[in-house]
């Protein structure tokens, strides 16, 4: 369990509803760096792989994840694999 990560698979109509493909896309090549939340964020996980090292523990995130990251979270990401995402603040 981490309460800083939510991570959940939804069907492509869940995914429609909430607009998801309209939201902006964001990419990152294979590389390690520290990021703080500073509001919410979700995203849908287009291609890739990418480990958050979390105060909770770690949590890997792949293609076809809808992720939830709380604000205040303070992590390390490592992007095993080019990821590219669709994302929205809360």
């Amino acid at each position: 369990m981490n309460d800083y990560i939510t991570i959940e698979r939804f069907s492509k109509d869940k995914l429609d509803s909430l607009d998801v493909f309209d939201w902006p896309t964001w990419q990152k090549h294979v590389c390690e760096f520290d990021w703080e939340y500073d509001s919410d964020e979700q995203c849908y996980i287009i291609e890739g792989i990418a480990e958050i090292d979390t105060p909770k523990g770690k949590m890997t995130i792949k293609k076809g994840d809808f992720v939830t990251f709380k604000k205040g979270l303070k992590c390390k990401w490592s992007v095993i694999e080019p990821i590219k995402k669709h994302y929205n603040f809360l």
